[in-house]
C-alpha cells in the first residue's frame, strides 16, 4: 500500500509481497515502489522512490462512503482555502477575535467566522451572562448549520482591581488637564468625570504625586487630592478611557505594589466558570495567574464535574507569573501573553524579549501559546493600522506564536473585520516567507514523554515532521483519540499543515487552538486503522481537496497493534493517483 518508515504497522492479510525487477509489489492492495530517477522540483518527493497508492482496503459499498461523507466534519472555512490556495498555501496560525458589542449580531460573528476566526473569545469582565449566553448560542448554531469550526472561549475576570464604568457605552476621550474623581462609592448615576473602582481598598497607601496609568499608557493620571478612599486626579496624558479600564499606581518611576493577598479566582469568577462549564465553552482562560494553585484548582474543579474536555489558559501578566512561569505552563493547557497588562509591571522595553521567551517554553512543553493585547491598537478608531503594528503581527508569527488576538479592535471597535484581515494577510505573508527562506523552527528538543509509549510517541512525531520536510510531502494525516500526536506534530512547526482526524468533539475544538492543525471530526474505528485511512482519503478526493501526486504522511496513535507496552504508532507516505 505505501512505503512505511519507522515504527510501522503492516497487516499481513493486507500485503502480500513479491520482489520484482522494478521493485516491491504488493499483490494484494495494488501498491508498488518503482524506481524513481527524477527529482520532483518545488520541494516535492527527493529521492529514489515514488509510492502510489491504488487502495489500501475495500470501502463498504457506495452507501457507506456517502453516509461518512455526511459526517465529515471539515470546516467550511479551512475546505475554502484548501480549495483556493493549496495545501502549502493554507494559514497556520490561529486567529482569536473577543466579541463585542460591535460585532455580536449572528451576522457579524458569521462574517468573523468567514474570515478566519477560530476562537471567540468571551470577556467576562463586560456585559451581562444573558448576553454571553446569546453569543454562546449563536457561534454554536453557525457551526452547526453553517459547518464552521469556531471554538468558545471565557475570560475571568480576576480578583484585581479594575476600573468599573465611566457612565458611557464605549470608550471617552480624556482630555489633558481635565480633573477627575476616582471613587469606590456605588453609584446609581455617574456624574461628570466620575469613575467608580471596583475594590475598596484601591486607594490604599496610595499618595498624592502618584501617577494612575489607564491601561497600560492609553492615559495617566496625577493624584493630586486623598479625600478618605477617594482620589482626586489631573489628566497628564491625553488618551482614550475604555469602560472598566485596567490601572495601575506608578511612583518615581516604578509600580506601587499592592492587593497580592486577593485570590486569583474570585466568587464571581467561580461563578462564571460554572456558567461556561454548565453551556460547553471550550476554554477557561484565567486572568492574573501568579502561580501553578490556582490553575490546578480549576482543573480538580473540571475533573470533578467530568468536564475534561475544557481547556485552561493561564493568562501571563504579572511580574509573579514571569518568575513562576514553566510550573505554570507545565499545569495549563496553554498561555495567553497578556502584553497590555504585562507591559505594567515590566518595562516596556523588556515586552519583545519576555513574549519570544514565553512562546519558546510553550513550544518546548508543547502547549499553545497566544499572544495578544494592542496588536492592532489603533484601529479601534481608524480604518488601516500603521505599519509598526504590522511588523509586530509578522515578529509574533516569525516567533511561530500559535495564535494571535484581537481585542478592543473586534470588540468595540467599528473595523473588526478588517482587521481579522489584516491578521490573516500578515500571518500567511510571514509563514510563506518563513517557508520560501527556508526558516526551518530549530526547536530544542526537550524531552516530555515520562512512560515508554510517550516518549515514542514524541520521537516518532519529531521523526515524522523531519521526514516531511525533507520530502516535501503536500499535507499530514494524523489519526488520534484525544489529540496528544497533533499537539506533538505541531510542535515541530512542519511546513505542510497537519489534518487530524478524530472522533471526539472535545478535541476537535481544542486543536483549533494548534499552529498548523486543521482538527476534522470523523467517526474512527480504534482496530481498523487501514479503514479509517482508506474511507477519509477517498472522501477528501471526492471533494477535490486530494489531486493526483498528492504525497501524503500518515501517523496515527489510534490502536491497531499491541505490544507489552502499550499502542504501537506508525509513519506511513502515500501519494494519490
Amino acid at each position: 500500500m505505501a512505503v512505511v518508515t519507522g515504527n510501522s504497522i503492516i497487516s499481513p492479510s493486507l500485503l502480500t509481497n513479491r520482489v520484482t525487477q522494478f521493485g516491491l509489489k504488493s499483490e494484494v492492495s495494488g501498491a508498488k515502489v518503482v524506481p524513481r530517477r527524477a527529482i520532483r522540483s518545488g520541494g516535492k518527493v527527493k529521492g529514489k522512490v515514488r509510492v502510489v497508492v491504488k487502495a489500501a482496503v475495500q470501502i463498504g459499498g457506495l452507501e457507506q462512503v456517502k453516509k461518512a461523507k455526511e459526517e465529515l466534519g471539515f470546516d467550511v472555512v479551512s475546505e475554502g482555502e484548501l480549495r483556493e490556495k493549496g495545501f502549502l498555501g493554507m494559514r497556520k496560525t490561529k486567529l482569536v477575535c473577543t466579541i463585542g458589542p460591535a460585532c455580536c449580531s449572528l451576522e457579524d460573528l458569521e462574517k468573523l467566522a468567514l474570515g478566519g476566526m477560530n476562537v471567540a473569545r468571551l470577556n467576562m469582565c463586560h456585559n451581562t451572562r444573558d448576553w454571553h449566553l446569546d453569543v454562546i448560542k449563536k457561534i454554536k448554531k453557525l457551526n452547526e448549520e453553517k459547518g464552521f469550526c469556531v471554538s468558545i472561549m471565557i475570560d475571568t475576570e480576576g480578583s484585581q482591581i479594575q476600573l468599573l464604568d465611566h457612565g458611557a457605552p464605549s470608550s471617552v476621550k480624556v482630555e489633558e488637564g481635565s480633573i477627575w474623581l476616582f471613587t469606590a462609592q456605588k453609584l446609581e448615576s455617574y456624574p461628570p468625570f466620575t469613575v467608580q473602582a471596583s475594590y475598596d481598598g484601591f486607594s490604599e497607601g496610595i499618595e498624592v504625586g502618584d501617577v494612575l496609568v489607564i491601561d497600560g499608557g492609553m492615559a495617566s493620571f496625577e493624584v493630586i487630592e486623598k479625600a478618605g478612599n477617594d482620589l482626586c486626579c489631573r489628566c497628564t496624558d491625553s488618551g482614550l478611557f475604555l469602560p472598566r479600564a485596567k490601572f495601575s499606581f506608578w511612583r518615581d518611576g516604578k509600580l506601587v505594589a499592592r492587593n497580592s493577598e486577593l485570590p486569583t479566582l474570585s466568587k464571581k469568577d467561580w461563578a462564571d466558570i460554572e456558567f461556561g462549564v454548565s453551556e460547553g465553552v471550550d476554554f477557561i482562560a484565567l486572568s492574573f495567574v501568579n502561580d501553578a494553585d490556582s490553575v490546578r484548582q480549576l482543573k480538580n474543579y473540571l475533573y470533578m464535574r467530568s468536564s475534561r474536555s475544557t481547556r485552561v489558559l493561564a493568562k501571563i501578566e504579572s511580574l509573579e507569573s514571569l518568575q513562576k512561569l514553566e510550573e505554570i505552563i507545565e499545569a495549563c493547557d496553554g498561555i495567553m501573553v497578556a502584553r497590555g497588562d504585562l507591559g505594567v509591571e515590566i518595562p516596556y522595553e523588556q515586552i519583545p524579549t519576555v513574549q519570544e521567551e514565553i512562546t519558546r517554553v510553550c513550544r518546548e512543553l508543547n502547549k499553545p501559546v497566544i499572544v495578544a493585547s494592542q496588536l492592532l491598537e489603533s484601529m479601534v478608531e481608524y480604518p488601516t493600522p500603521t505599519r509598526a503594528e504590522v511588523a509586530d503581527v509578522s515578529e509574533a508569527v516569525r516567533q511561530y506564536a500559535d495564535a494571535l488576538m484581537l481585542s478592543g479592535e473586534s470588540a468595540i471597535g467599528p473595523y473588526g473585520q478588517k482587521a481579522l484581515s489584516v491578521l490573516q494577510m500578515a500571518s500567511s505573508r510571514m509563514e510563506l516567507w518563513s517557508r520560501e527562506e527556508n526558516r526551518q523552527s530549530i526547536l530544542h528538543q526537550r524531552p516530555l514523554g515520562v512512560s515508554l509509549p510517550d516518549r515514542i510517541a514524541e520521537q516518532i512525531c519529531n521523526c515524522a515532521v523531519e521526514m516531511a520536510n525533507n520530502l516535501g510531502v503536500d499535507a499530514i494525516f494524523v489519526y488520534t483519540k484525544h489529540g496528544q500526536m497533533a499537539t506533538l506534530l505541531s510542535r515541530n512547526r512542519p511546513y505542510p499543515p497537519i489534518f487530524a482526524f478524530t472522533s471526539d468533539n472535545g478535541t476537535r475544538m481544542a486543536l483549533n487552538l494548534q499552529w498548523g492543525v486543521i482538527p476534522v471530526l470523523v467517526d474512527l474505528s480504534d482496530d481498523e486503522m487501514e479503514a479509517n485511512i482508506a474511507m477519509t482519503m477517498e472522501l477528501i478526493r471526492r471533494k477535490g481537496m486530494l489531486k493526483p501526486g498528492d504525497v501524503v504522511m500518515v501517523v496515527s496513535d489510534l490502536a491497531s497493534t499491541h505490544i507489552n507496552y502499550g499502542a504501537f504508532q506508525s509513519i506511513q507516505v502515500k501519494t494519490v493517483v
